[in-house]
């Protein structure tokens, strides 16, 4: 029989551990894994380290889902929660689903306004779309490994009926510089858009980014906001470094998304992820 006291501290260290529990959301490429695709044993230790440790750590990346599978087995991640596709995509993560994951949330539009204005002022430019069953559709013969599948060859015609989750504009022809005038020309809206290291642009539902999709996330884990903490190194990674109660900019990255962040740590080369995550663990 449990007396009135026991109850109470067991009441407590309940609470307590519920409260020490965080919610750490990590980027992927420029901040898990190099700009080659690397992820080193440090890094991979140090995020196995915080799993271990029983906390919520969700992989937050602008990568398709069958992209980001990898990088979920890679730090031991089988339960819990990720968000791909730049928050267009949340899946829960359990052993015992038939795949090891189900997609719990899409946020999908229409991208045919966004496509037509882009084609307009970029009409060099590559285009790709994941549609609502996560196939890809692409011009110009293009594939790009966040794609996680091989993309589909089809006319532009054929992408404007799409249903969309993510959209990929890539322009091997303008320089990074020329590539974001062109885009700040346009105007898009209707869409979330975020301009990448390079002539690179991801589009995704008005609304919808890593940390809109955390927030969801978030509130179902029932853990407090000041319990947050992201990790990342991308224009994509601002609003989710604004979010966390400590938002962790990586070494490299550009000077808006330092701006954003709480902290800088080093830098992907010099495995500034795993500096914060032993600090976790």
């Amino acid at each position: 029989m449990t007396t009135t006291t026991e109850s109470t501290v067991a009441g407590i260290e309940d609470q307590r551990i519920i409260e020490q529990t965080k919610l750490i959301a990590l980027d992927v490429d420029g901040t898990l894994v190099d700009h080659n695709g690397h992820m080193s044993e440090g890094v991979r230790d140090a995020a196995r380290a915080v799993v271990d440790a029983g906390h919520q750590v969700l992989i937050a990346t602008g990568r398709s889902l069958n992209a980001t599978l990898p990088i979920i087995e890679k730090i031991g991640l089988d339960r819990g929660y990720a968000v791909c596709c730049n928050g267009g995509v949340s899946l829960r993560l359990d052993p015992d689903l038939d795949l090891g994951y189900e997609i719990i949330h899409k946020a999908t539009f229409d991208p045919a306004p966004a496509l037509r204005a882009l084609r307009e002022r970029l009409p060099v430019a590559k285009y790709a779309l994941e549609d609502a069953d996560g196939n890809f559709l692409s011009t110009e013969r293009f594939q790009d490994a966040s794609f996680g599948v091989e993309a589909q060859a089809v006319d532009f015609h054929t992408m404007l009926q799409a249903t969309a989750v993510r959209v990929v504009v890539f322009s091997s022809e303008n320089t990074s510089e020329e590539f974001n005038e062109a885009i700040a020309e346009i105007g898009l809206s209707g869409v979330t858009y975020s301009v990448g290291w390079t002539a690179w642009l991801d589009i995704a539902a008005a609304g919808v980014t890593k940390a809109s999709a955390l927030e969801q996330l978030r509130r179902h884990l029932d853990i407090h906001p000041r319990h947050t903490i992201a990790i990342g190194d991308g224009r994509n990674d601002i609003e989710m470094l604004t979010w966390a109660g400590r938002g962790v900019a990586m070494g490299q990255a550009p000077d808006e998304v330092l701006a954003a962040a709480d902290e800088v740590t080093a830098s992907v080369f010099d495995d500034g992820a795993a500096l914060v995550l032993r600090g976790l663990a």
